[in-house]
């Protein structure tokens, strides 16, 4: 069995705590990541929160403006379709 390590942190009076560094390496976060408290069995797991799309949106600049996504289709289905002949191949 793995030996547990107890960090003890204080709750600020705005319910606020510091998460160690430690812990916020092993949950792979970092600021203004978002981390989930999940209670199970009357115990709270901590893990990092999964990026949602929403999230994501306006993080790539377009290559160029207007998009053409037509163009950009193309270019995803002839990707997709090299990546399941190589995939087919190996």
């Amino acid at each position: 069995m793995v030996a547990a390590r107890e960090l003890v942190r204080s709750l600020t009076a705005k319910g606020q705590v510091t998460v160690p560094i430690e812990v916020r390496k092993l949950l792979g976060v970092g600021p203004a990541d978002r981390i989930v408290f999940q209670i199970v069995d009357g115990r709270v797991e901590l893990k990092s929160a999964p990026m949602t799309l929403e999230e994501t949106f306006g993080a790539v600049q377009p290559l160029s403006r207007p998009e053409d996504f037509d163009y950009l289709r193309e270019v995803a289905i002839a990707e997709h379709a090299r990546q399941v002949i190589q995939d087919l191949q190996s």
